[in-house]
């Protein structure tokens, strides 16, 4: 898979069902103070091709949040999270995650509710949006889900489903749940179980780990010290537990535009 993105090819995944992978190398974001890196922003080693922003609303409002960090990130705390991601990209994880064409692997997981919630039900109902996020400590994970809850209606018409999964503990995602005003369900992977086997599992390095524990625990918050998190990937799989289009990217600043989905699952309902 090549790194690069395509205008052309980001329409044509929304239209035609085909995948949306975006691979950029970017780098968790914070603010200036050296000590600790706080995760509120991200920057990058190098600028990557922009995702047109026109008719984007989410991509609109991540877009502001990236610029704002340029302009107060120190060089040093851009080099420490720069190294981070590039870690993820040479390791490979989104060539090697599950893309369009392959089965979903079926999974059971506890909603904010605390209900028990399989995929295999949910496509009972219809097709099924999965969408990752990092925590409600992450501010771009909190406007991506504040997005989809905007476009929830739309995805619904379709006669789809919303589940936004989480590493963090029941209680956290009680707390994000609650916070954003989300009307759909949120589910509690802890340990990253089912993320590792989509294969959107990553390991931050020592430095970027050491400074999430100092600025929010993360250990607390998801209950172990495995460093570990989720890609930003967002999925649309049919009821024959097929998926049927992916947004994988290296860099979570950069999400799967509600827009896209919808016109995805649009394309799927009607055949397209």
């Amino acid at each position: 898979m090549t790194m690069q993105t395509s205008t052309t090819n980001l329409v044509l995944a929304a239209l035609s069902m085909s995948v949306a992978v975006f691979v950029f190398t970017g780098c968790e974001e914070q603010n200036s103070t050296p000590t600790p890196a706080q995760p509120e922003d991200s920057t990058m080693a190098h600028t990557p091709p922009s995702i047109p922003t026109a008719g984007r609303p989410l991509a609109t409002e991540l877009e502001a949040k990236k610029a704002g960090f340029e302009q107060r990130a120190a060089d040093d705390i851009k080099s420490l999270y720069a190294a981070g991601i590039q870690a993820v990209v040479d390791a490979g994880v989104v060539e090697n995650a599950k893309s369009m064409g392959d089965t979903a692997p079926n999974f059971t997981l506890t909603n904010q509710t605390g209900e028990s919630v399989s995929l295999e039900g949910l496509l009972e109902q219809g097709p099924v949006v999965l969408l990752w996020y990092r925590g409600g400590w992450c501010p771009y994970c909190n406007l991506t889900l504040a997005a989809y809850q905007g476009r929830l209606e739309d995805i619904r018409a379709t006669g789809a489903s919303l589940v936004a999964l989480t590493p963090e503990l029941p209680d956290r995602s009680i707390s994000t749940a609650e916070k954003e005003g989300l009307d759909f369900q949120v589910l509690s992977d802890v340990g990253n179980e089912v993320a590792r086997e989509y294969g959107v599992v990553f390991k931050l390095t020592e430095d970027v780990q050491a400074n999430y524990e100092k600025a929010f625990v993360m250990s607390d918050v998801n209950g172990d010290d495995s460093g570990e998190l989720p890609l930003a990937a967002t999925y649309v799989i049919d009821q024959s537990g097929t998926i049927r289009w992916a947004f994988l990217d290296a860099d979570y600043r950069n999400r799967a535009e509600p827009g896209d989905v919808v016109a995805a699952l649009e394309s799927l309902r009607t055949g397209g």
